[in-house]
């Protein structure tokens, strides 16, 4: 059989797709390996419009339990199921997944990212214990603490600005010797007397403990190394911000698209079309500027609207 549409992605963009694909009777697959994207792993999102404050695990299982709420039979949901390849026919795609092969009219893309990891004794053991990659979910759980931010660019800057409306403190830490952000927002940044910026400074371990009589162990600190005197210091820390870039899962569509230098897939953002006829992306897969769950769910739902009328109006 051929498919109006296959979904490759089960975050909230995916979800969401699958959902209006639903109420539109489309005829839909929805492949992923798991449901809940890059924030199942935060144990409290508190910026998912509509719940004061969820789980990543929690929110993997609304989002599927939508999706399968409306399926029907409309939406057909191949899960543990990874995409390899994308071929295009004279009139449809093939899509080729590590079990199976099937043919669809049009494609979503909506498969995210993941994080750029710090590799350095600590991060593993931490992570998610006062080691996090993501301020908007978690910058709130460290108000009135000391903490650090590590990277350079917009992200990193970005960050640094949230964290200091709550934070007691915030030092960025630079590789080195330039941020590569954008010079206004520096600016800015540099006026706030709680903001500390220290270059030529690579993470070399991330330090915890039983802080505040706490069960269990936490992030009290990182060390560093000057990489101009060879040094090393500690800086105490409750909470440890890493922006050190993302990695789109694009892999599979190298063939068939042409990615940026980020390996993103550029979208047109008025309706999230790319450059291939019938192809579509959402979420942080694609070049869009901004890159949060709910503006994910969105832009999928804009697309989705727009494969609708290229199905039934030929636009």
């Amino acid at each position: 059989m051929i498919y109006d549409l296959t979904i490759i992605g089960g975050g909230p963009a995916g979800v969401g797709a699958g959902v209006y694909a639903a109420r539109k009777r489309l005829k839909t697959l929805l492949i992923t390996p798991e449901f809940g994207g890059q924030s199942i792993v935060s144990e409290s999102i508190e910026n998912w419009i509509g719940t004061v404050k969820i789980s990543g695990t929690k929110l993997a299982e609304d989002l599927k339990a939508h999706l399968l709420a409306y399926a029907g039979d409309s939406v057909e949901v191949k899960e543990k199921e990874g995409v390899q390849d994308i071929q295009k026919t004279e009139n449809s795609f093939t899509v080729i997944t590590d079990k199976d092969k099937y043919e669809t009219k049009t494609i979503l893309i909506a498969t995210g990212s993941h994080r750029r990891k710090l590799e350095i004794p600590g991060a593993v053991e931490f992570d998610n214990k006062g080691l996090t990659y993501c301020a908007s979910c978690d910058g709130p759980l460290f108000s009135d603490k000391d903490v650090v931010v590590i990277g350079g660019g917009n992200a990193a800057l970005e960050t640094s600005a949230q964290l200091l409306a709550y934070c007691q403190n915030v030092t960025l830490l630079n590789r080195s010797d330039a941020l590569k952000g954008d010079e206004i927002t520096l600016a800015k940044l540099a006026r706030n007397p709680k903001l500390k910026i220290i270059k030529n400074a690579v993470p070399v371990e991330i330090k915890g403990g039983l802080p505040d009589g706490k069960a269990g162990r936490f992030v009290t600190g990182i060390i560093y190394e000057d990489t101009l005197t060879k040094e090393r210091h500690n800086i105490s820390a409750t909470g440890i911000f890493v922006e050190i870039g993302l990695l789109p899962a694009t892999y599979f569509a190298k063939n068939i698209l042409t990615l940026n230098q980020y390996n993103q897939i550029p979208v047109d953002p008025r309706t999230q079309r790319t450059a291939v006829s019938g192809l579509w992306a959402a979420g942080d897969c694609t070049d869009g500027l901004y890159h949060q769950n709910n503006i994910a769910a969105g832009d999928a739902i804009k697309a989705l609207e727009d494969i609708y009328n290229h199905l039934h109006l030929g636009e």
